[in-house]
């Protein structure tokens, strides 16, 4: 399998438990996912990029994810397969559920990437979210706010349709 890096940011924990269950189920070494607050943007030892983000506030980036955001947009990505992940609230922000993933999404667009792992929104319950392009989500969303009996699930089917591109 390919080298795989996972780079998250946490406040409450949750972002952090999701990439480790990402980790366990792709079977990548704890070695390999970094929490952003200390990581290093140095992206030359993996052919896939999982960066996991939560949707704080109105709509924004996790603290950390507010510099780290711009180490990445620097960083030359051309030709990796990258997968977005990461918590929001679906309930008491529903218009602005996930966008933390569409501004991710929009500083890897054009670096060269092949973007990988998008899901259907079919199932979740929302308003508006940056994180929609063409009708999917860029990337998995979980709500431990409001839906943490669906986080395993579907972790479960979304490891799966990474694995296939992989």
């Amino acid at each position: 399998m390919a080298n795989i890096g996972i780079y998250y940011g946490s406040t409450t924990g949750n972002t952090q438990d999701l990439a480790e269950k990402i980790a366990k189920a792709l079977n990548v070494s704890s070695s390999n996912v970094f929490d952003v607050s200390s990581a290093k943007a140095d992206f030359n030892a993996y052919d896939v990029l999982l960066f996991g983000s939560p949707t704080l506030g109105l709509g924004d980036l996790q603290d950390d994810w507010e510099s780290f955001i711009d180490d990445v947009e620097k960083a030359d990505l051309s030709g990796k397969k990258v997968a977005l992940f990461g918590c929001g609230d679906s309930s008491s922000y529903s218009d602005t559920f996930g966008d933390a993933l569409g501004k991710i999404y929009e500083v890897i667009k054009n670096k060269g990437v092949t973007l990988i792992g998008q899901v259907s929104t079919e199932g979740y319950t929302f308003d508006s979210s940056e994180a929609v392009v063409d009708g999917r989500f860029v990337g998995l969303l979980a709500d431990e706010d409001n839906e943490p009996d669906m986080t395993d699930q579907r972790v479960a089917l979304w490891v799966e349709d990474l694995k296939k591109a992989i």
